[in-house]
């Protein structure tokens, strides 16, 4: 009986432990999408991030990292996100036409999205 009784406690402990660690995993899911615009007179790019969190303090994008032209032009850490599902982020960043500009955001538990634009000339 006491080893029948100890290989349960062992089970439920193994149980436990299980849905302690994992648990931030089966929710937990990457930016769905990254959309980018350029506004070429107010030289600022504005990133749409689509990620859906429950609880926007624990489970959010954690980092909006900026390359121009290959070259790091920001890294925008963050402690939580603005809404459930889709927000705006607006950044200063010179850039001329035909630039590069590539945005990835990643999520503070699993996984990133990554964006690519081209600069292009304003049509009026």
């Amino acid at each position: 009986m006491k080893k029948y009784l100890s290989m349960m406690l062992t089970m439920c402990a193994w149980l436990l432990a299980v849905c302690l660690f994992l648990p931030p995993y089966a929710y937990a899911d990457p930016p769905q999408d990254v959309v980018l615009s350029y506004n070429m007179q107010a030289q600022t790019l504005t990133v749409t991030v689509t990620h859906s969190s429950s609880f926007t303090g624990f489970h959010y994008v954690k980092q909006v990292k900026i390359i121009k032209n290959n070259d790091l032009a920001g890294k925008n850490d963050y402690r939580s996100q603005p809404s459930k599902t889709t927000f705006v982020y607006t950044y200063n960043v010179p850039a001329e036409v035909n630039d590069i500009l590539e945005v990835t955001a990643t999520c503070n538990i699993q996984g990133k999205k990554t964006a690519m634009l081209k600069v292009a000339e304003e049509k009026n």
